[in-house]
């Protein structure tokens, strides 16, 4: 038999409307942190999940998110999906992705937000801060943005990506590198302007002087990464440095058809890591970022503000740390 709301209450030792207003995910002061993780406990050990369609009809709310991505053949989205889905199941949502690439015209936002359909969006998005700003205050739907900021916009979870590229570089140049090649993201873009910060700052760091011409764009695919190294191959970087893991992937494709070994040649790292890494030849060395924490913390966020509470801005997510793997090794002689 399915448990119900009373039996969560019962196990937790508290009112059945206690017990409610936490698996609602209501911000409510009176209620102790130990209370509510008693009830969250007791929840999962039941494994009860909330009629979302009864309270939806009580509230006049869908008591779903909806979630926009601009890829969803990129692993990084794929683990902020998992931690926005783990986030609204726990407090009783369900979780409607979408797809929107960068720069389409089509009304995602409006499909999302319009009709009952989503009560918040989850949005990560890579257009220009105008045209998101166009169709986001258009939808009048709460939102709050995955790993990109937003002027005037205070609801954001990002990654730090700006101490990511720090790090790679330093690993880089420990073992000796000088000549080490960005594969940059949009030009423009916040993320692509704070990695190649970073990138920057750990030359800066090593004393290595910053050479523009060692800067391709190669945006967020791996076809972008493989242009991006085809125009870098005369320029005879030791090193090269992905923006992303799939720009690193396209990367280490053009070095191998043109006969270079990695990391003898040329190593290559890239930033974040997924699975898919350790299926490349060779191992791609990464830095970690907690993408899947960045989903989870979204997701409470937007829930929060649909509760009626005023969250504090979160700051940048620290990496992981770096995952050295057999792509990286000491610069040639």
């Amino acid at each position: 038999m399915r448990p119900r709301l009373a039996d969560v209450a019962r196990m937790a030792g508290v009112d059945i409307s206690t017990a409610s207003r936490v698996l609602r995910g209501e911000t409510n002061q009176r209620i102790r942190d130990e209370t509510r993780e008693r009830i969250l406990k007791s929840a999962r050990a039941l494994d009860y999940s909330p009629n979302t369609l009864a309270q939806g009809l009580r509230t006049s709310r869908s008591q779903t998110l909806g979630l926009i991505v601009p890829q969803l053949d990129n692993p990084v989205f794929a683990s902020a999906i998992r931690g926005a889905e783990k986030s609204s199941a726990r407090h009783g949502y369900s979780l409607l992705i979408a797809h929107r690439e960068s720069g389409a015209t089509d009304a995602v936002y409006h499909r999302l937000s319009h009709g009952n359909r989503a009560d918040g969006l989850l949005v990560a998005s890579l257009d220009d801060d105008r045209l998101l700003r166009e169709e986001l205050e258009s939808t009048h739907t709460p939102f709050v943005l995955l790993n990109r900021q937003l002027p005037g916009s205070p609801y954001c979870v990002v990654l730090d990506s700006r101490a990511a590229a720090t790090i790679a570089v330093d690993h880089l140049a420990q073992m000796g590198h000088r000549r080490i090649a960005h594969l940059a993201g949009r030009p423009g873009g916040f993320n692509a302007g704070e990695r190649l910060a970073g990138y920057r700052d750990g030359l800066k760091r090593h004393g290595i002087p910053f050479d523009p011409k060692l800067v391709a764009v190669a945006g967020y695919t791996a076809e972008g990464g493989a242009d991006a190294m085809r125009s870098l191959l005369a320029l005879k970087p030791t090193a090269v440095l992905g923006a992303t893991l799939v720009t690193a992937a396209g990367a280490m494709a053009v070095l191998h058809e043109a006969g270079l070994q990695i990391p003898r040649d040329v190593s290559v790292m890239g930033l974040h890591d997924a699975p898919v890494a350790t299926m490349l030849y060779p191992q791609l060395t990464s830095v970690k970022m907690p993408t899947e924490l960045m989903g989870e913390i979204a997701s409470d966020l937007l829930i929060d503000l649909l509760n009626g509470g005023t969250p504090e801005p979160v700051a940048p997510l620290a990496p992981d740390g770096l995952v050295v793997r057999a792509s990286t090794g000491p610069a040639p002689r």
